[in-house]
């Protein structure tokens, strides 16, 4: 419980290399600057520092304008506002004006032969159905073939009579005095976040001048003229009146609430929204059908009107924005990671040959800590009958003696052990007879012992001996007992380390010990390597622990991740075993 007490009273800080470069100091400077000049621009561009409010919207429309057309078999026809854009053609946000038109006049209640279309032809009655109709059908047939004219037969229907015969709109379009009308239009609008409301009538627009206000002189005049927005959305007025279409008339309104308000103003913009090209499409432009009515001696008449038209949708889209301290605080904190580029750009500058090949080994070195996986610990192993070190995976079920070999490197000697050695030999410290090495107390060695001094142990990567094949044990060597197990070298080897505090009081076996383990890997190892750790045989390790043997005979066990860094604590005592 306490340990976690503990890791929780901890501050964690990233490590930083620092170099000491003009060049590198000026580009990092300025490619902050650089960014920090982009990151104001695009605050300010886009207003990323303000709340915003989507438009609440309504809009009317008045559409104003008279002409006269000369209908065949009618005459002449004078077009108001009723009559080219009644309330039948209205409908939420959009008005429809009618620019050319086809009639059928007279039209009565009775019996006549259907239009041939679509090969309806007939020879005899059997040929027609009595009662039947479809969705192409203008009547129910009653069950006769009569002529339609001199050289075709229809079958007979009931159905408003005479039908109605032509389907191509007439060129060039009747009404093409619309091209002149005009159309007032009224846009009220809200954000509610804000309680803002505003119309595109400005409160500086008087009757006097909706009068007279063009578009081509005012921008914001919310008078139209059909045929200029015809020709702003790329479209010619005549020859889209012909069959009709739909114009979008787009309102915007891009409101900043932080400034003074009446820079709250609307856009205005159009395009055609359906497709014009007859080829490719079925059914192009607009139209629909209405019927007037009248009675004659009491009998009900109609005359049918199809209509072709350009319908106009009016579209309002918008928002307004006002300053949040909220969002521009958001807002700085999301871009501070661009400031990541300037360290990306100078990383990748230093580890080029574009630098110095020098300075970016030193650096790499200095910012770079290879960490292996406890999982994927790599163990460097020396025999004594094998002159290159081993790279071996530790592993929690396979012994280290016998582990799948990743790769060998080159033994790099000790000349500090080196030295130390051929002084102990010269002055004659060594014995004729090696020391008498017996076998463990135990009946028989491990499987994997290859000297018959190893002990057994239940550490997968403590099973390892020192000899690749059977022979004579390391321990035996007169080195072994000069360099790792004679006292007078250890105390000269912690005297080396701390020349002022020798060791001394209960732990000094302890600290011996374990100074002679890292003899031992100073001496079979040499220079310690990155991400792999040294691994002393079972062998040398009982060796050492019957030289300067635990008061308690307990051992923690062998970690070979510990062996490079042995701190001891004020009574005498280490960190690991």
């Amino acid at each position: 419980m306490s340990c976690c007490v503990r890791s929780l009273c901890q501050y964690e800080t990233n490590k930083l290399v620092r170099i000491q470069s003009v060049r590198l100091g000026s580009m990092k400077w300025s490619l902050n600057g650089f960014i920090l000049l982009f990151i104001c621009v695009m605050m300010t561009w886009n207003r990323k520092y303000q709340e915003f409010d989507l438009v609440v919207s309504s809009v009317t429309t008045k559409v104003k304008g008279v002409a006269q057309t000369n209908l065949p078999g009618v005459g002449e026809v004078v077009w108001d506002v009723v009559d080219y854009s009644g309330p039948a053609a209205q409908s939420k946000n959009s008005f429809f004006v009618l620019t050319n038109v086809l009639v059928t006049r007279n039209q009565k209640q009775g019996k006549c032969p259907e239009i041939p279309q679509n090969g309806r032809l007939c020879n005899k009655d059997q040929d027609c159905k009595k009662g039947y109709s479809d969705l192409h059908s203008h009547g129910i047939q009653t069950g006769s073939c009569v002529r339609f004219d001199a050289l075709k037969k229809t079958c007979e229907v009931s159905a408003w009579c005479p039908i109605e015969t032509k389907n191509k709109p007439p060129r060039p379009a009747l009404l093409t005095a619309a091209e002149n009308f005009t159309v007032l239009i009224k846009n009220n609008i809200r954000f509610p976040a804000f309680n803002y409301t505003r119309r595109n009538i400005l409160p500086k627009m008087s009757d006097t001048y909706l009068k007279n206000c063009h578009r081509k002189n005012d921008s914001l005049c919310p008078i139209f003229r059909l045929g200029d927005m015809v020709r702003e959305a790329g479209e010619n007025f005549q020859e889209m009146a012909v069959e009709g279409g739909v114009i979008g008339i787009q309102i915007k309104w891009d409101c900043n609430l932080d400034v003074v308000r009446s820079h709250c103003l609307p856009r205005y913009s159009f395009r055609r929204l359906d497709e014009k090209e007859s080829n490719r499409t079925l059914y192009p432009g607009l139209n629909f059908r209405y019927a007037k009515y009248n009675t004659v001696n009491g009998v009900e008449e109609r005359t049918l009107y199809k209509a072709f038209g350009i319908r106009f949708d009016v579209m309002v889209f918008g928002q307004a924005g006002r300053f949040s301290f909220i969002q521009l605080i958001i807002y700085v904190g999301s871009t501070l990671s661009y400031y990541a580029l300037t360290t990306i750009l100078i990383d990748w500058l230093i580890q080029t040959s574009c630098y110095s090949e020098e300075v970016g080994q030193n650096y790499s070195k200095k910012k770079v800590e290879s960490v292996q996986d406890k999982q994927k610990c790599i163990l460097r192993v020396s025999y004594v009958d094998e002159h290159d070190i081993w790279l071996v995976k530790k592993s929690q079920k396979k012994s280290a003696q016998d582990s799948k070999l990743l790769s060998v490197q080159p033994r790099k000697e000790d000349i500090g052990h080196l030295r130390a050695a051929l002084s102990l030999l010269q002055s004659g410290a060594t014995s004729d007879c090696p020391p008498d090495i017996k076998p463990r107390p135990q009946t028989v060695p491990p499987a994997w012992c290859k000297c018959a001094c190893c002990v057994l142990t239940s550490v997968p990567h403590e099973e390892l001996c020192c000899r690749r094949s059977d022979g004579a044990c390391i321990t035996s060597s007169p080195l072994f007992e000069l360099l790792v197990l004679r006292r007078s070298t250890l105390e000269a080897a912690l005297l080396y380390r701390d020349p002022l505090d020798p060791p001394t009081g209960p732990g000094q076996t302890t600290t011996l010990r374990h100074c002679a383990y890292r003899q031992y890997i100073f001496w079979r190892f040499g220079e310690q390597a990155d991400g792999s750790h040294p691994v002393i045989p079972s062998c040398c390790v009982w060796r050492i622990r019957e030289e300067y043997p635990s008061l308690d005979r307990r051992y923690s066990g062998f970690r070979p991740e510990q062996t490079t860094n042995i701190q001891v604590i004020s009574n005498g005592e280490v960190s690991e075993a």
